[in-house]
């Protein structure tokens, strides 16, 4: 952190306007791990981009105090890539939803990813459309009852991780909103990542969906249920650590490690290893296997705005720069009688 800089508190990032999400809402958590985690990036305030489309969790800018855009719904990345080009000196924060980001959103999500722009997303998945009342999302489970499919979804759900890995997102994490010490330390990684970071986030809506997430957010259940990934170290789960997962072919399988079977006998977690192993923990659900949260990969690339700009500035160094009112008055004209 720059000693030229004041020290920041997770409290200085709080603007003046009421939280307007209902009581429970597990965005209040990601708010709340958010704070936290920003005071170590040592950044100023005016230094600090949050861009949001449309839904519950957009919302998010009005309660941080710093810079922000609420803009269209699914339009987030077009805003931040336009943004980042334009002020790389900026740190951009992309704020969506399951559905903002996935419907609607979809196209601009993918690109986003496949062109490594600098920012960091934050997709809060509550399996549900929470703004308007409660309409199935595109992660709705089949046979999700909702206001919108009133006998039960036919639609088989997307998987956020998944689709980020089908368009070689460089950085790709998951975590829970229940579970704020690993929150905020995924989010505080992501941050650190330069390319685009995506962190799905685990998100209860206690009025339209409550529940959707309970295996995975429960203290008595999370242990066995959930798997947290570790860069370097093997796959263990378990209340008292004693199941483990291991490869049988190319299928993952659980182990009981009280039956002679080694640490050396399963996987171990590699960010920036084959992509196919993460390919298989993305696929890893409950209940059939515990689900992996933390970071899956955390690999270095070349970043979109870098290559833009650097040509921009070859350009300027062979032609000059340009003239806009040259340009108006140069070339072809005519005139509409």
């Amino acid at each position: 952190m720059s000693t030229d800089l004041p020290v920041l508190k997770s409290s200085d990032f709080a603007s003046d306007q009421d939280i307007r999400w209902c009581p429970g809402c597990g965005d209040y958590s990601i708010l709340a791990q958010m704070k936290k985690m920003l005071p170590d990036l040592g950044l100023p305030l005016e230094q600090i981009v949050f861009i949001s489309g449309i839904g519950c969790s957009s919302r998010f800018p009005y309660y941080m105090n710093t810079y922000g855009m609420h803009s269209i719904h699914g339009r987030a990345p077009a805003f931040a890539t336009g943004l980042r080009v334009s002020r790389p000196d900026l740190k951009v924060f992309v704020i969506t939803g399951d559905g903002d980001a996935l419907s609607i959103g979809g196209n601009h999500f993918i690109h986003m990813l496949r062109r490594n722009l600098d920012v960091t997303l934050v997709l809060f998945n509550n399996r549900i459309y929470g703004l308007t009342k409660g309409q199935y999302s595109p992660t709705s489970p089949e046979g999700q009852l909702s206001k919108s499919t009133p006998t039960g979804s036919v639609d088989h759900p997307l998987n956020p991780i998944s689709v980020a890995l089908g368009a070689e997102a460089k950085f790709i994490a998951r975590s829970i909103d229940t579970h704020i010490k690993h929150l905020a330390k995924t989010l505080y990684q992501a941050s650190q990542h330069r390319g685009t970071s995506v962190v799905e986030v685990y998100q209860n809506c206690n009025v339209f969906n409550d529940g959707a997430w309970s295996y995975a957010q429960d203290k008595s259940t999370r242990a066995d249920t959930t798997l947290e990934l570790e860069h370097g170290k093997p796959m263990i789960f378990g209340k008292n650590r004693d199941k483990g997962i291991r490869l049988n072919g190319l299928r993952p399988e659980i182990v009981d490690l009280s039956s002679g079977i080694s640490h050396d006998d399963l996987l171990f977690h590699d960010e920036q290893g084959d992509s196919v192993l993460v390919h298989i923990l993305a696929r890893m659900r409950h209940p059939e296997f515990p689900e992996p949260i933390g970071v899956f990969r955390d690999q270095p690339s070349e970043v979109f705005e870098d290559q833009i700009r650097g040509q921009i500035d070859q350009a300027v160094e062979e032609r000059g720069r340009g003239d806009l009112n040259a340009l108006f008055h140069g070339g072809d004209t005519w005139e509409v009688a």
